[in-house]
């Protein structure tokens, strides 16, 4: 039987040790983990595609902005980061809550020797202590002990739940986070949105000046064989055509760079194959006044109300590092069978039932250190408070007068443009009609 039940446990001894061994050779290789987690790398919106030849994604067709924004908010890296973030924060709150549920565990050991007090205890537990003993020298034991061990907290100093309101306040502050993520997102989508747009539009010009100026030199082209032209007029014409037409190369070089960076803040592959529907027409609430816009950014922006979040979590902090000098009170309990062939009898079962109260009287000075962290890491949240709500200000102050500027340079941009088509057309009537040179007319 003894040998049987060693057999047993030395059996159950090699599975746990080649078991664990088994799940420490998994493959931990890029390539692995890439493959296991295909499937959550990507969450493309509709007009994407997987594109295997470079392990990412395409969008084709055409896109308006609004669709832009969409696939940016489902697709793009930083904002599924955040995501990730805010999961990440709910594990925390699981976790933190599992230290209101009593732990429970089973084990089983094997103890083997000749101390007096082990073989004892044992052969007490196994309720088998034989007769007229000699307690100097009973001899060797071997043991087999099985059991369940429950333990449940009854008091630790408040620190589970300010556990717990701390995960909870860290979810928020990674919520608030992943809105500031988004709103810079859609910020970076509009900008690429209309400089693409833009890009796309000077490539038009250059087209256009190209075609001019063209025909302007097979014109000159003609004049000059028939000696109505001067050979300086002809050179100026064909110097301006090889400038028009390395404007159209950069243009176009701009335009597909535009495209591509648009493509990837779309997480997508910045190959520029997708194409932008027209001009869009976004009409954004916006406060009258400074003052207006300070009150709806100070309601509204994220980064403040993260920092706000982060201040009260630090404030937490504080009140975990003072619960330190608290006691703690647990409630244990355990149930376990002895026998040295691991031949168990209920009847010959075994229980303990008991309260522990720890009190850490003097730990080196660790706790007041630990206090005194926490209210400098406190101080330094109130400071990036005050600075996050300056920075708030300055931007709301800063987008006003960028408003403003905008405002006049597009009045300013619609007077020069009625002047610049009606000094092109005066130019080219007296450049028809002599009066004007062909330097003029190009200028015009």
């Amino acid at each position: 039987m003894k040998t049987a039940a060693l057999s047993l446990f030395s059996t159950l001894c090699i599975f746990l040790l080649l078991f664990s061994g088994c799940l420490s050779k998994p493959d931990y290789s890029y390539e692995s983990v890439q493959r296991e987690y295909a499937d959550t790398l990507y969450r493309i919106a509709p007009l994407g595609e997987k594109d295997a030849a470079v392990d990412t994604f395409i969008i084709r067709g055409t896109i308006s902005l609004a669709k832009a924004i969409e696939i940016a908010l489902s697709n793009n890296p930083d904002n599924l980061m955040a995501a990730a973030r805010i999961e990440q924060a709910e594990a925390d709150i699981e976790a933190a809550n599992a230290s209101f549920y009593p732990g429970l565990s089973f084990y089983t050991e094997y103890t083997k020797g000749d101390a007096p007090s082990a073989y004892l205890f044992k052969k007490i537990d196994q309720r088998a202590l034989p007769p007229n003993l000699n307690f100097n020298d009973p001899g060797k034991f071997q043991n087999f002990e099985s059991g369940v061990t429950a333990r449940y907290n009854l008091y630790n100093g408040g620190r589970d739940i300010l556990r717990r309101k701390m995960a909870e306040t860290g979810r928020t502050v990674s919520q608030l986070d992943r809105q500031s993520v988004e709103n810079a997102l859609v910020a970076s989508v509009i900008s690429a949105y209309y400089n693409t747009l833009a890009a796309q539009a000077f490539i038009k010009i250059a087209q256009d000046s190209i075609t001019t100026v063209d025909a302007q030199l097979r014109v000159m082209r003609v004049r000059f064989d028939a000696g109505g032209a001067l050979k300086s007029d002809l050179l100026s014409l064909e110097v301006r055509l090889a400038q028009a037409k390395e404007e159209a190369v950069n243009s176009r070089n701009q335009w597909q760079t535009s495209l591509a960076g648009l493509a990837n803040i779309l997480g997508a592959n910045p190959e520029p194959r997708l194409r932008l529907k027209g001009r869009p027409d976004i009409k954004v609430p916006v406060p009258e006044h400074y003052l207006g816009g300070v009150a709806y950014a100070v309601m509204h922006r994220p980064d403040l109300e993260k920092i706000r979040k982060e201040v009260v979590r630090t404030r937490m902090s504080v009140d975990m590092a003072r619960a330190g000098y608290l006691p703690r009170v647990d409630l244990q309990g355990k149930y376990y069978l002895d026998d040295e062939d691991m031949a168990y009898e209920l009847d010959r079962d075994n229980w303990t039932v008991g309260m522990v109260f720890n009190w850490d009287i003097f730990t080196g000075f660790s706790r007041s250190a630990q206090v005194k962290k926490a209210e400098a890491m406190l101080e330094e949240m109130l400071s990036a408070d005050r600075k996050t709500a300056l920075g708030v200000k300055l931007d709301v102050k800063n987008a006003y007068l960028n408003l403003e500027a905008a405002q006049a340079r597009l009045a300013v941009a619609q007077k020069s443009t009625v002047a610049a088509e009606e000094s092109l057309d005066l130019v080219r009537k007296q450049y028809e009609g002599g009066s004007a040179t062909i330097t003029r007319y190009l200028e015009a």
